[in-house]
């Protein structure tokens, strides 16, 4: 991921009901979750909704797919590992022992 492509996704997060789609879909991952779902687990406005995953799915962070008249969507996984790699690339000038303390959280949260 390059940097111009990192910034556009940041902004896209620099928002609480952006970001809190997007911890939904990760968690989610890798079922997709219509929008009306959506809307109703985040107490949010289905008209509001819509301009965030516009910005989401923008910026690459989200994909939809159309279902007859349902919108669904879903985390882009590669793009989120894409962002996370471009945060943690140069992280301890490359000694990964100094990096535990990420390792170990990723761990806790995958369950490993």
């Amino acid at each position: 991921m390059d940097q111009d492509t990192a910034i556009a996704a940041f902004s896209a997060l620099a928002h609480p009901t952006r970001i809190a789609v997007f911890r939904l879909l990760v968690r989610s991952a890798p079922q997709a979750v219509p929008a009306l779902s959506i809307a109703s687990r985040l107490d949010a406005k289905p008209s509001t909704l819509s301009g965030h995953l516009a910005i989401l799915r923008r910026a690459g962070l989200i994909a939809s797919t159309r279902h007859q008249r349902e919108i669904r969507y879903e985390a882009n996984l590669p793009s989120v590992n894409a962002m996370i790699g471009f945060l943690l690339s140069d992280c301890c000038g490359g000694q990964i022992s100094h990096c535990q303390d990420i390792l170990t959280m990723l761990g806790e949260e995958t369950g490993a």
